[in-house]
C-alpha cells in the first residue's frame, strides 16, 4: 500500500502556494474558446503543468495533483523536449513517467524545433510558449502553471537592472499573465529541492543549469552569491521584493496611461491625433507612457526610449521642427495636435528611418 509523504515544512510552503494559485473550481475561460475547440475528453477543462522534470516543475506537478484532487479541478502536465541535448526524449519521457504516476492527466509530451532569433536562450523559450500556447488550446486548459522561484524572479530582475530596461524589466515576472501562472515565485529554489527529497521524487538536473555560457547561470551561480556574500543575506529576497513593488507602480502607471489615451485619442482615416497641451501637462512617466501605448496600439510598433523621447521633444521643445520619422509611422505637431500616420509602403520609408 502507497503512503503519503509526511507533511513537512516545504510540501506545506509549495501545497499552500499552488493552492491560491489554482481557478477556483475551473470557472477561467477555457484558452480553446479564444482560437480552437477543446479536445480533451471527459471531467472538465483542465489545468495543466508546464514539466521539464527538475525539482521547481516536479515540486509544482505533485503538489498540483494533490491540491487539484481536493478541489475537484482536472490537472495535466506538458513536457516539452527542445531537443538541444544528446538523450532529451529519454529525459521528457521520464518526465512523463512521473507525471502520470502523480495521476495526472492528460500528460502530452511535445517536441519543438528551436530556433536562433535572439540568441538560444530567447529561441528555446519562444519554442516552449507556443508549444505551452497550443497545449492549452488542444485541451482547453483554464491555466498553465510554470514553476519559476523567488530565485528567478532575482535573477530575472537582476539581469533587467544590466540592459537598463527601466521598470518594465524590473517588474519581473507576473504570478498571472494570460493563461500562465506562477505559484511559486514567492518560494525558494531550495525549498522546491527539499519538496522533492521530502516527498520521495526524483528530480532531473539539467546540465544547462550549470553552463556558464548563458547569461542566467552566471548570474545564478556567480553574480548573486558573490552579492549575498558582500552585501548580506536576504539580497535575492530583497530583488523579489523590488520586483513587487515594480510592478505594483508600473501597472498602475500603464493603467492611467491607458485611460487617458482612450480619453485624448482622436482617431482619423489617416492616423490619430493627441493635444500637445494636454501631455505637456502630465509628468514625463505618464506623458512617455501615453506615446508608446498610441504607437504600439494603432501601428504595431514598439519604441525605444530614444524614439519615444524625440516624440516627446514635440510636446515639451516645440520651436516648429519638421515631422519625426520612426519604423513605420511619422509624427508631427500640427497647431496644438501630435499627429500619428502611418508611412508603411511609402517610397522611401526604410531610408527615412534608416532601417
Amino acid at each position: 500500500m502507497e503512503t503519503r509523504p509526511r507533511l513537512t515544512p516545504a510540501i506545506a510552503d509549495v501545497r499552500r502556494a499552488v493552492r491560491a494559485a489554482l481557478p477556483p473550481g475551473g470557472s477561467a475561460t477555457p484558452a480553446s474558446e479564444i482560437g480552437r475547440p477543446t479536445s480533451a475528453g471527459g471531467g472538465g477543462a483542465p489545468v495543466l503543468v508546464a514539466l521539464s522534470g527538475g525539482p521547481d516543475s516536479l515540486a509544482l506537478a505533485a503538489a498540483t495533483a494533490f491540491e487539484a484532487a481536493r478541489a475537484g479541478i482536472r490537472a495535466g502536465a506538458v513536457i516539452v523536449d527542445h531537443g538541444l541535448q544528446p538523450g532529451s526524449a529519454d529525459v521528457a519521457a521520464r518526465a512523463a513517467r512521473q507525471a502520470r504516476d502523480l495521476g495526472l492527466d492528460p500528460v502530452i509530451v511535445t517536441t519543438v524545433e528551436v530556433g536562433t532569433a535572439g540568441g538560444p536562450e530567447a529561441a528555446a523559450r519562444d519554442a516552449r510558449y507556443a508549444a505551452l500556447a497550443e497545449a492549452a488550446r488542444e485541451t482547453g486548459a483554464t491555466a498553465v502553471l510554470l514553476g519559476h522561484t523567488r530565485d528567478d524572479q532575482a535573477e530575472s530582475v537582476l539581469l533587467g537592472i544590466a540592459r537598463g530596461s527601466g521598470l518594465g524589466s524590473l517588474k519581473g515576472m507576473a504570478p498571472v499573465s494570460g493563461i500562465y501562472r506562477r505559484p511559486l515565485l514567492g518560494i525558494t529554489r531550495a525549498t522546491t529541492v527539499r519538496f522533492c527529497a521530502d516527498s520521495g521524487l526524483q528530480p532531473w538536473n539539467d546540465p544547462q543549469n550549470d553552463d556558464e555560457r548563458f547569461s542566467r547561470v552566471r548570474v545564478r551561480t556567480t553574480v548573486i552569491p558573490m552579492l549575498e556574500r558582500e552585501l548580506g543575506p536576504g539580497f535575492a529576497e530583497a530583488l523579489a521584493r523590488t520586483a513587487d513593488l515594480a510592478r505594483e507602480d508600473t501597472d498602475a502607471l500603464d493603467q492611467f496611461a491607458a485611460d487617458q489615451l482612450e480619453e485624448l485619442a482622436e482617431h482619423a482615416e489617416a492616423g490619430i491625433s493627441l493635444p500637445a497641451r494636454a501631455l505637456e501637462h502630465d509628468p514625463p512617466a505618464l506623458r512617455q507612457r501615453i506615446i508608446r501605448a498610441t504607437v504600439l496600439a494603432e501601428f504595431g510598433v514598439s519604441l525605444s526610449r530614444t524614439q519615444t523621447l524625440q516624440v516627446a521633444q514635440l510636446v515639451t521643445d516645440w520651436h516648429g521642427q519638421a515631422a519625426i520619422d520612426l519604423p513605420g509611422v511619422s509624427v508631427e505637431r500640427v497647431g496644438g495636435l501630435l499627429h500619428f500616420r502611418s508611412t508603411r509602403g511609402e517610397p522611401g520609408a526604410e531610408e527615412r528611418t534608416g532601417r
